[in-house]
């Protein structure tokens, strides 16, 4: 494994956020989504952020998704697209925990390993937006527009615990699947169609989601 990959300029974390489980939307149903911006050092433990918190552990946290990001530039995509949803987009709108200036999907492969302060995260797998990002917006369209423009967001697994607060760089430390960019993962799920090819990514890939590596697996026959 390499120490640290140079990239021309460096992504930087413009905000880190965590939020408590409150009531969201009229419905007033209990939800972690809204989280407020942290300004000083925060720790990153294998679970979670220090004073995040999700409320249906049967769909969120546990170790595939302990630390949830957003590339910034995506909100100004958003934007554009859905003006009368302008005021609203900005970031944290979509209760990323790490909201990342220089960096998105695009240029992200499936198991980058990147180092935050002290922290090294993993991506293992995108967003799958429920209805709950529709109640944020007031719009129950919004789910399905993130899946249609696959903007999706990504999944950090939490290698090791450290501390990283806004400001801090996003080193690429690794990156063991070169051949495997995060969107053709986001195609796959997405559109819920994929090759052989695709799926043999999916189940050898390092670092990939457990749940994604198991279902690939299957899929192929070799389970």
């Amino acid at each position: 494994m390499t120490d640290q990959i140079e990239t021309p300029t460096a992504p930087v974390l413009r905000s880190v956020r965590v939020g408590k489980i409150a009531p969201l939307g009229p419905q007033a149903v209990p939800s972690g989504f809204v989280k407020r911006s942290v300004a000083g050092p925060v720790r990153v433990s294998t679970l979670n952020l220090e004073g995040d918190a999700q409320a249906d552990l049967s769909v969120h946290g546990g170790p595939d998704k302990a630390v949830y990001a957003y590339a910034a530039g995506q909100y100004t995509a958003w934007a554009q697209d859905f003006p009368h949803h302008a005021d609203r987009l900005v970031p944290g709108a979509f209760g990323e925990n790490l909201t990342i200036d220089g960096l998105d999907e695009a240029d992200i492969c499936v198991g980058d390993i990147h180092a935050i302060g002290t922290a090294r995260l993993q991506v293992c797998q995108p967003r799958q937006p429920c209805f709950k990002l529709g109640l944020m917006f007031e719009d129950d369209r919004m789910p399905f527009l993130m899946t249609r423009n696959g903007r999706s967001g990504w999944y950090y697994r939490v290698l090791q615990e450290g501390t990283l607060r806004a400001g801090d760089t996003v080193v690429l430390a690794d990156r063991p699947n070169a051949d495997f960019p995060l969107t053709q993962l986001i195609r796959v799920i997405y559109s819920r169609k994929g090759t052989d090819e695709d799926f043999g990514k999916i189940a050898t890939a390092e670092g990939v989601a457990d749940w994604l590596h198991d279902t690939a697996r299957r899929r192929l026959g070799l389970d």
